[in-house]
């Protein structure tokens, strides 16, 4: 049964498990916290992978032992039951004699997949599960796409004017260099996104247009995969890209072009460049796409129903012509306000 506590707990749970965001692929994000007498007596999160479990890590933040066998575990994901870089989290439950445990969501991934919940269930253990589903799911929503979906959580990415356009005309000769909507603000947060991303991606016309570097610099994280998609694959060496020391690489149709510094993967022309993309990603274990632009990209993962989120700035200064923004189908998730835009997320329907 659902106690009236259970709730605050798991929140707890998904606070803790949310500071590790973008460090513990291929693992989902973890947080763990032990309650007695309705205090929290030890809590932990998964940090990275190999590293000890959120369950572990609040097990054995409790300084009395003999006060967990009247305690409950509270975990926003199934534990684990099997053996990987760590023993399995349900034996290590058990081991202490907790007996009670109040679960955020089911592991769906074949390694787990209710076998967490078997082995507590089979031990004596009383098992909630379904607390705060909802949440818990959308914070390892790219985990559990992976899994599930066989292909990349994919994120689009834009900012736009106030009259719905990417980019203004650009002349003949205009400078390589980005055409900023939003503030500084809003750049940190971006830098941010692609630190919780395993890859990033843009297309040639971006590329050629604004001379991004694609890597994080206004954040501490992990740098993404950077991909360019270019059909011509004409996207030249002497961009900033090559600057940062980083993976990158081009999918493109021009057999005969080759890149110093880039990995170059061919595309077959009979097959949309989206599914290509997504399954080259998830037979390397990339969990995670973030797409940065722009129209041509943006609009053809999403004609191919190849997309799950799409965050959009809108800026207040109008361009009246220029590269139009695409036209958003998805739902309404959140709405925030800068001091030179706003912010809204749209999940698919």
């Amino acid at each position: 049964m659902v106690k009236t506590d259970d709730n605050k707990f798991m929140k707890r749970c998904l606070e803790l498990a949310s500071k590790a965001e973008g460090l513990t692929y291929p693992n989902p994000m973890v947080g763990s916290v032990i309650v007695n007498n309705g205090t929290i007596i030890g809590e932990g999160f998964h940090l990275k992978s190999g590293g000890p479990h959120a369950e572990v890590i609040a097990i054995n933040a409790v300084s009395d032992k003999s006060k967990l066998k009247t305690s409950t575990l509270y975990v926003n994901l199934e534990p684990c039951s099997h053996f990987g870089k760590t023993p399995p989290c349900a034996d290590f439950i058990i081991s202490n004699g907790i007996r009670r445990v109040v679960i955020g969501t089911t592991d769906t991934s074949e390694k787990v997949s209710g076998g967490g919940l078997s082995k507590l269930k089979k031990a004596g253990c009383e098992v909630i599960t379904g607390v705060l589903e909802k949440e818990c799911r959308r914070l390892n929503r790219r985990f559990f796409t992976f899994n599930e979906k066989k292909r990349p959580y994919i994120t689009l990415k834009w900012a736009q004017s106030a009259d719905g356009y990417l980019d203004m005309i650009r002349p003949e000769g205009y400078d390589p260099g980005p055409n900023w909507i939003t503030g500084n603000p809003e750049r940190v947060l971006v830098h941010k996104w692609r630190a919780s991303e395993q890859a990033i991606l843009v297309g040639a016309g971006t590329f050629r247009a604004d001379n991004p570097k694609l890597n994080v610099r206004e954040w501490s994280g992990p740098q993404p995969l950077r991909i360019i998609l270019s059909s011509s694959g004409t996207i030249g060496n002497e961009f900033s890209v090559n600057e940062t020391n980083s993976r990158v690489v081009v999918f493109t149709h021009n057999k005969g072009i080759s890149y110093s510094g880039a990995t170059k993967v061919e595309l077959d022309e009979k097959v949309p460049s989206s599914n290509q993309i997504i399954e080259y990603l998830y037979n390397r274990g990339i969990q995670s796409l973030f797409i940065e632009g722009g129209a041509e990209v943006l609009n053809h993962f999403m004609s191919t129903d190849l997309w799950n989120e799409a965050r959009i700035f809108t800026g207040e200064n109008y361009f009246k012509e220029g590269v139009k923004a695409p036209v958003m189908p998805g739902s309404l998730f959140s709405r925030k306000g800068f001091s030179n835009s706003s912010l809204e997320i749209y999940l698919r329907e």
